[in-house]
Formats: C-alpha cells, sequence, structure tokens
C-alpha cells in the first residue's frame, strides 16, 4: 500500500465528518456514530486491525469519555446552582457599576469574567452565560454573539481546568510508539505534557493580549452607529493594559503551575487589576462609547437561556464569587506538587490493563478529576447561599439534560479517536493512521508546517466543535509530523493546541449555542463571516511565531 493511499485511508474519517457536520449540516449525534462506524470499518477491512483491538480501543475510549462527561457536569451544575441561589445575578450587578461605557463593559464581562468561566466550565460555557448577559445589559444581540465566540480563544486551552491539555493532549498522545520512546531518553509523559502546556501558555501570552482590543474594535465597527475602527481604537491603551492584566499571570500559571491554573489564574487577576483601574479611569479616555440608537440595539429577542437575571437578590458579590473563589483553592492544594493532598487523591484508581489481552489499557482516578472537586463547589455553594433543596434539585435537572446531549456525541466521538490512534498494531505491517497521514504531510509540505500547524488545529476545531476532542484527534498527528521533519514535538504539538483554541471562534456547535442564548438562531453565517478575523489573525501570528522559535531560537 502505497503512502498517498494510506494518507488517503487515514484522512477518510476526518473527511465525512466534515461533510457531515459542515457541508450536509447533520448534528453531531447524528454523524459521529455513523463516523464511528467507518472508522472501525476501515481499521478492521483495510488497515488489518483485529476486531479485538478495535474493542479494546472502544473500552478505552468510554474510560476517558467518563472523564470529560464527568466534568461537563460539575461545571454546569456549578453555574446553574449559581443561577438558581441568585449568584449570577449578584456578579451581574456588580458588573453595572463599574463603567457605563460600552468597550470598558466588553473587557471586563466578555475577556475577564468570560475567560474566568472558560477556565472553570470549558465547553462552550462562555458565550452561553456571556452572549444573554450582554444581551440584558443592552448589546445587540449579533454584537452579543460575536463577543461571546471571542472569548473562546486565548482563555480556551486551559478551559475546565485544563481539560484539553489533560485529557485531550494526553489522550492523544498516549500511543505505544511515543510511550516508549520517551521511557527510554528518560522523560515522564506528565513532564512532557507540562512543557506542551507552558509553551502553549508563552504563544498564547503574545498573541491573546490584542484580543479584548479586537473585541471592542469589531464591536464599534460592525454594530456602532458610525461604524468604526477608530471609536474602539481610542480606547487601545486601557484595553493593551487589560490583555496584559490577564496574559502576564496567564502564562506564569502555564509555565510554573501547569494546565489547571492559567485561564482561571489570569482572569482573577485581570478582574481585580482592571476594574480597579477602571474605577479610578486609569488609561481610559474622555469619552464614553455606547449604542446610541434603537437601530444598534437590534437585538431580535432576549434568548431562552437567562441565567436567572430576572431574580432580584441582595447577595453581596463577594458572596456570589465565593464558590468559584473556594473552587480555585481546592484546585491549587489538590494540584501543587509540593503538597501530598493529590497523591492522596489519586490512591482510588479505577484501571483495566492488557484490555481483552491486548497492550491497551484505561485507567481513571475519580476524585482526583476536576468534576468531583467542581461538585465539591457545588456543596458550598448549596450551604453558603442557604440554596433551597428544590433549587439544587432544578440545577441538577437541567444540567442532566445538558449531560445526555453532549455524552450520546462522546460515546461516539472519542472511542472513534481512539480506535483512529491506536491502529498502529494490525496484520499489515503499517503505522498508525495519524503517523501515516503525517509522513505524507511532511513528504508534501516540509519545513514550513509550522506555519501551518495552529490554522489545521483550528480546522480540527471547527469540524469537531470541540477543543478537547479536537486534541485527541490531531495530537499525534502533528507530533508525527514534527519527527519526519525532525523538529520539536513540543513545540508543534503546542502550535496545534493554541490553532484549536482560536478555532473556537469559528466553531459551528459553539456559534449554534450562543445564538439560541440570545436570540438569533438562523444568523450563525454572519456571525462567523465576522469570526473569521481574529482566527485569521491568531492562527498567523501563532504560526509566525512558531517557525521563529523553531528555527532561530
Amino acid at each position: 500500500m502505497t503512502l498517498t493511499i494510506q494518507a488517503f485511508l487515514s484522512i477518510t474519517p476526518i473527511f465525512v465528518a466534515a461533510v457531515l457536520l459542515v457541508g450536509c449540516r447533520w448534528p453531531a449525534r447524528r454523524a459521529m456514530p455513523l463516523v464511528y462506524v467507518i472508522t472501525a470499518a476501515i481499521v478492521m477491512g483495510l488497515w488489518g486491525v483485529n476486531p479485538t483491538r478495535v474493542i479494546a480501543s472502544t473500552i478505552q475510549g468510554l474510560f476517558i469519555t467518563f472523564e470529560i462527561l464527568w466534568i461537563i457536569f460539575g461545571a454546569i451544575l456549578l453555574l446553574n446552582a449559581l443561577k438558581q441561589s441568585g449568584g449570577v445575578a449578584a456578579i451581574r450587578t456588580g458588573f453595572t457599576t463599574v463603567s457605563t461605557d460600552r468597550r470598558v463593559q466588553i473587557i471586563i464581562i466578555a475577556w475577564l469574567f468570560g475567560s474566568f468561566i472558560e477556565g472553570a466550565a470549558g465547553f462552550g460555557t462562555p458565550a452561553a452565560i456571556v452572549a444573554p448577559l450582554l444581551v440584558a445589559l443592552g448589546f445587540p444581540a449579533l454584537a452579543a454573539v460575536m463577543i461571546g465566540m471571542m472569548i473562546q480563544s486565548t482563555a480556551v486551552t486551559f478551559g475546565a481546568v485544563g481539560t484539553p491539555i489533560l485529557i485531550g493532549v494526553r489522550g492523544g498522545l498516549e500511543n505505544p510508539e511515543l510511550l516508549a520512546r520517551l521511557a527510554t531518553a528518560g522523560i515522564p509523559f506528565d513532564s512532557y505534557l507540562r512543557s506542551i502546556a507552558a509553551s502553549s501558555a508563552m504563544l498564547h501570552g503574545v498573541t491573546g493580549t490584542a484580543i479584548p482590543l479586537l473585541m471592542i474594535m469589531m464591536t464599534t465597527r460592525f454594530f456602532g452607529r458610525h461604524r468604526s475602527w477608530s471609536e474602539g481604537l481610542s480606547i487601545a491603551p486601557f484595553a493593551l493594559f487589560s490583555g496584559l492584566a490577564f496574559t502576564v499571570p496567564y502564562t506564569l500559571a502555564g509555565v510554573f503551575w501547569g494546565p489547571e491554573f492559567p485561564s482561571l489564574f489570569g482572569a482573577l487577576v485581570g478582574l481585580a487589576l482592571v476594574t480597579f483601574a477602571a474605577k479610578k479611569r486609569f488609561l481610559l479616555p474622555k469619552d464614553s462609547w455606547d449604542f446610541s440608537s434603537a437601530k444598534d440595539r437590534d437585538d431580535q429577542g432576549r434568548g431562552s437561556m437567562t441565567m436567572g437575571l430576572e431574580k432580584e437578590q441582595s447577595m453581596p458579590v463577594w458572596l456570589a464569587w465565593a464558590p468559584y473563589a473556594s473552587l480555585a483553592f481546592i484546585l491549587v492544594i489538590t494540584r501543587l506538587p509540593q503538597l501530598p493532598v493529590g497523591t492522596w487523591l489519586k490512591l482510588l484508581t479505577v484501571k483495566w490493563t492488557s484490555i481483552l489481552g491486548t497492550d491497551i489499557s484505561a485507567a481513571s482516578t475519580p476524585l482526583y478529576l476536576p468534576g468531583t472537586l467542581l461538585l465539591l463547589a457545588v456543596l458550598i455553594t448549596y450551604f453558603l447561599h442557604r440554596m433551597r433543596p428544590r433549587e439544587l434539585a432544578a440545577a441538577a435537572k437541567e444540567s442532566g439534560r445538558i449531560l445526555l446531549g453532549a455524552g450520546f456525541v462522546l460515546i461516539f466521538t472519542v472511542p472513534m479517536v481512539r480506535i483512529y490512534m491506536n491502529s498502529g498494531i494490525n496484520g499489515m505491517g503499517l503505522p498508525s493512521m495519524p503517523v501515516a497521514l503525517a509522513k505524507w504531510v511532511a513528504a508534501n509540505v516540509g519545513g514550513v508546517w509550522p506555519l501551518f500547524a495552529p490554522l489545521i488545529g483550528a480546522l480540527g476545531a471547527f469540524i469537531a466543535g470541540s477543543n478537547t476532542v479536537s486534541n485527541l484527534m490531531f495530537s499525534l498527528f502533528q507530533h508525527s509530523v514534527a519527527d519526519n521533519l525532525m523538529i520539536s514535538g513540543v513545540i508543534v504539538v503546542a502550535l496545534k493546541a493554541v490553532g484549536v483554541a482560536a478555532g473556537n471562534m469559528i466553531a459551528i456547535h459553539n456559534v449554534v449555542a450562543a445564538s439560541a442564548t440570545a436570540g438569533v438562531l438562523g444568523q450563525e453565517g454572519s456571525t462567523l463571516r465576522k469570526t473569521i478575523i481574529p482566527t485569521l489573525y491568531y492562527t498567523t501570528i501563532v504560526g509566525l511565531l512558531g517557525l521563529m522559535i523553531i528555527y532561530l531560537l
């Protein structure tokens, strides 16, 4: 079998997913089961993989699926508990008292609070929260959706307390060949993963600093009375200060603490600094910008997800934030390697070694998972906010409904990815499918691949609609390309991870979800035509940085 045919077969499952999701506009719940079946058929029928190995890979994928769903449930349950208790309403009130300038509100509510929600919850949650929040404050609904999508860029790589790295990149790279090579070199896999996280944080730190300014300029250009870029540019000093207020602590956390903390820590520090600066009018222009006419506020419906904003609550802002502060504290004490708490939580391990007699294994540490810690934060919320049992039950019911939708898709998607990754042991002596595809790319693209790695990552997010799933699908492919070109696998995978985050701004599933919450379903094309601008900015800058790092540094 020639390398070209191998590459064609390897790209087929990804191509089919793209055609069904984008071209045919199938929902993921219909497309991904079919893609799973096609992948299994190709792997067994044309790649020569034993059916037992396919079943073992499916079981391994279900272990990973459980971990993802556990995190999703905990994150959404905490958010819905705050909705029921009035905490979200109190947080919203606290924001509106800082400034009436819409440009400042974009920075504080979208860039900083939205990034915090991404760090805590992930999975498209920031747009679903921030978009209706901005509409409630008087933003045009289409502007709110555009801004909500742009939140899902810099913070996404470390969203849901690091899930895209800890589960996405880890699951994508954990194949027998790479693990054996790292073991031979004496490099622990966890250290290798932290190097990828640190590199991703530094790339984001440089590129993401300009995102709040870009958010503002796009809002004034597409939704302001004068349709002007310059009205947004006039607040550039404050916007760039706000960008740095997030990206500097974000980068430091990624380099020194690991993948769980950058988005959470950067957002918390940024909120404190920027809110204080806004109150003191530090670096702010003399003018105060607003949407000046009813036409500018063409919000076309308030959406179905109001996040409890109709509740009148006297809860202090500090009390509303307390559950998230508790979550941050719990994460710190369980993730710092200097403390024994994390080791204790990992003592309970559910594992299946040599599944069905193969070399494939699966394991999970349920107490250490962020989902368990999020549920602990929910318990703290219940008592701290003096919630009634029926309120907690309502939050659980709403969260369970969301979980069922995500769960059905992931039950097929993640096992499909594991079958794809574990195809290296077969009866035809072929490499695994991602490695075969990587060899073809390396032979036909050459040393400029780092320039394209972020763009391919963004394409993965556009197709998969999930940063974590895209990392699962493409991490080994990107690493294998780097191997074939004899350049740094850490940097290339980091470039891909950053590109995947940028691709979330054009992920169709996220656009649909944000549009639904803001009441503008059916206008996703309008949003995508706008969010492609920051996506191209992000992938281009990161690609150029990648070339510089690999060939100049």
